[in-house]
């Protein structure tokens, strides 16, 4: 009678086993699909970042020829010039997303400060260097935009993967960090439009 037992449990024991062995084993197949998920993620990240690197060098060689086409007019400007080079200066420096950020602002509204003295002097505007300048800035600006736009986007992607669950498990275990936003504030854009009905 305890032999027959034995052999009904045998089969019993042996589904449990199979059961605990095959949830075991799913569960270390989606560990290592969501780890490699999150890995591409971060990758994203990492490229579109680079994306974004190249279009602020860019940005940065430019400055300076901007600065010496204007600085050739409207020499007396000093002050402007000087504020735009100490703000690519520190564009240049910035290691982490946050400094680029706040760096990238204050280089913007230098930017700005440069063009409103160039707008003051009608032959320089007129001239094919400080046209073929401008237009290349304000190209680059827009490709820098569309580069953060894609950047951010895999940034909130990535932070939503390894912040949901079971995501975050995988994430904690594999010591994967949140990654900064890139915004770069353009002093401009948060001015109110003026309108005016005079004529």
């Amino acid at each position: 009678m305890a032999v027959k037992t034995a052999r009904k449990q045998e089969p019993q024991l042996l589904i449990a086993i199979i059961v605990v062995v095959a949830i075991i084993l799913i569960a270390v197949f989606y560990f290592i699909a969501k780890r490699n998920s999150i890995i591409a993620s971060r990758n994203r990240v990492d490229e579109s970042w680079s994306g974004i690197d190249v279009q602020l060098k860019r940005r940065h060689d430019l400055v300076p020829n901007l600065v010496e086409t204007v600085k050739g007019y409207a020499a007396h400007e000093s002050e402007v010039f000087e504020k735009t080079s100490k703000a690519r200066a520190d564009a240049m420096s910035a290691q982490s997303v946050a400094d680029t950020s706040k760096a990238e602002s204050q280089l913007s509204g230098a930017l700005a400060d440069l063009r409103a003295v160039a707008e003051n002097y009608p032959t320089l505007r007129a001239t094919e260097n400080f046209q073929q300048l401008s237009r290349n800035l304000s190209e680059l600006e827009d490709e820098i935009q569309a580069s953060r736009r894609i950047y951010n986007s895999n940034v909130q992607s990535y932070n939503t993967d390894i912040q949901q669950f079971p995501g975050s498990i995988v994430a904690n275990a594999g010591n994967f960090t949140d990654r900064e936003f890139f915004e770069i504030e353009d002093a401009s854009e948060r001015q109110p439009v003026a309108v005016s009905f005079d004529k």
